[in-house]
């Protein structure tokens, strides 16, 4: 296994026994983060979406990575899936944010809230790389207060016509079908999801939205819905309580998201130390100069920051999915996937930036990993759930649900 991965797995191993299988899952993430490397690198100076890491993740499985064998996937639990998105965000936070959608987001919700047909005509073919799915709550007037999203839904014929638009959606125009938040036509309560089938009439990409300042290889869209059709055996979950299946999936997702992140920590560890031995200036390997040796030492101390409370949440979610109903061990998983995401996407942006001073000139090019990473880092500080909002809701839970800043 690559060095810093395999350290990680040792370490982790010293709270977690792993099974003979899980560890043949991590060394199948392992070869297939190995592969994608090249293609990631030559789609993102074309900044272009790379549909080769479909390929090689659908070749080893990993699209169905945390997603239950008996719906097509690897099985894994939150830790082990946690661990290969560690291993997939050294690749690249491009790729890391395509499969964050698809698996973390989509796969996971319709895998809790579906039913069984909608598992056996979305998920499945999804887990085994047959088809992209997407996920779309955010608006371009709804971003942090999903509740304020103007989308909205009437049921005419037994079927419900779908109106309104939906902003930065990863996969929206490589997806076979998307998760679509709606509330009823002129109410703002009895937020419903459903399934949309991307080949409908009246879906339509208004925008791919490739003037972003990184994430080259990830397909972001802004999506528009006129009378878009959709069945009803296509709600997903109970009919008006959407808003249990958006943060039941931002649960997943900001785990997703903090696992990336490490691993972004990871290789611009890997990278500096790599730079700090071949580089010479002055007459001596600039590994040993005192002030650049204060940024590796400052990166190797953001990776012990990030990583133990991402591998803690990702402990929590493991309890939490033998029980739903448990209230306590959710609101736990809920304050610990927030530390987790917050810390980690703080932290990784934090220590590319480093990178990139340890790298000089070369570390301002798009050449140079940590040049790549400095440039995606940003994103996740924005996504599932900014930093203040992330802020607000650790204080919520220290402070008392009587304090909550928004309800």
């Amino acid at each position: 296994m690559e060095k810093m991965f395999a350290q990680s797995v040792e370490d982790v191993k010293k709270i977690y026994k792993f099974s003979d299988e899980e560890l043949k899952i991590l060394e199948k993430v392992d070869k297939a983060a190995d592969e994608l490397l090249e293609p990631e690198l030559e789609y993102y100076l074309q900044r272009k979406f790379n549909p080769e890491g479909i390929k090689i993740a659908g070749k080893h499985g990993l699209l169905g990575l945390p997603i239950k064998k008996e719906y097509g996937g690897m099985g894994a639990n939150p830790l082990v899936a946690a661990l290969g998105k560690q291993r997939l965000g050294q690749v690249g936070l491009g790729f890391s944010t395509f499969f964050n959608a698809n698996v973390f987001l989509a796969e996971l919700s319709m895998q809790r809230w579906g039913t069984e047909e909608q598992k056996k005509r979305y998920l499945i073919p999804a887990a085994k790389g047959d088809i992209v799915l997407a996920y779309a709550l955010t608006e371009p007037e709804a971003g942090s207060e999903p509740t304020a999203m103007k989308t909205n839904f009437e049921e005419k014929k037994g079927k419900f016509i779908i109106n309104g638009s939906k902003y930065l959606i990863t996969n929206g125009s490589i997806a076979k079908a998307v998760i679509v938040f709606a509330y009823p036509k002129g109410r703002q309560e009895g937020m419903t999801a459903f399934i949309m089938d991307t080949d409908s009439e009246g879906y339509n990409v208004a925008m791919k939205m490739e003037e972003k300042i990184g994430l080259f290889t990830s397909d972001t869209t802004m999506l528009e819905f006129t009378d878009v059709e959709v069945p009803k055996e296509n709600v997903l979950g109970t009919f008006g309580k959407g808003l249990h299946v958006a943060y039941s999936a931002l649960l997943n997702g900001r785990l997703g998201v903090a696992a990336s992140c490490v691993g972004v920590i990871d290789d611009c560890l890997n990278s500096v130390v790599a730079r700090a031995k071949e580089r010479v200036q002055h007459g001596k390997q600039i590994g040993k100069h005192q002030l650049i040796q204060k940024h590796i030492a400052q990166i190797a101390i953001n990776l012990e920051m990030a990583r133990w409370p991402m591998y803690f949440a990702a402990l929590r979610k493991i309890e939490y999915e033998k029980n739903y109903d448990n209230l306590e061990v959710r609101e736990e998983l809920d304050r610990r996937s927030a530390l987790a995401k917050k810390i980690a996407s703080r932290m990784a942006w934090e220590s590319a930036d480093h990178a990139v001073q340890v790298f000089g000139g070369f570390g301002y090019s798009l050449l140079s990993p940590v040049g790549r990473h400095y440039c995606d880092t940003r994103a996740p500080r924005i996504y599932e759930g900014t930093d203040e909002i992330m802020e607000l809701k650790i204080a919520s839970h220290v402070l008392g649900k009587e304090f909550e800043a928004f309800k």
